[in-house]
């Protein structure tokens, strides 16, 4: 089910993961959170995949839609 979607490329990068992770925190289960990136989330990918027991890993997905955007979805179970 689709959920929100956070843009993070404006954000220092010091700020990026907490947003992030605050706004998968406020999703509902089975809902996904789309990520809008200026490169590929893998590091975040693994760091939900470790640390945050919701977090859906068999369900993310990403796009690389343009040299500086990625789209990752991050599914909550």
């Amino acid at each position: 089910m689709p959920g929100p979607t956070i843009d993070v490329r404006e954000l220092p990068p010091s700020q990026r993961h907490p947003k992030i992770h605050n706004a998968f925190d406020d999703l509902e289960s089975g809902e996904e959170l789309t990520l809008i990136n200026d490169h590929d989330p893998k590091p975040l990918f693994y760091e939900m995949q470790a640390e945050v027991d919701a977090f859906d890993p068999e369900g993310y997905n990403v796009e690389r839609q343009h040299e500086d955007k990625f789209v990752a979805t991050f599914p909550k179970k």
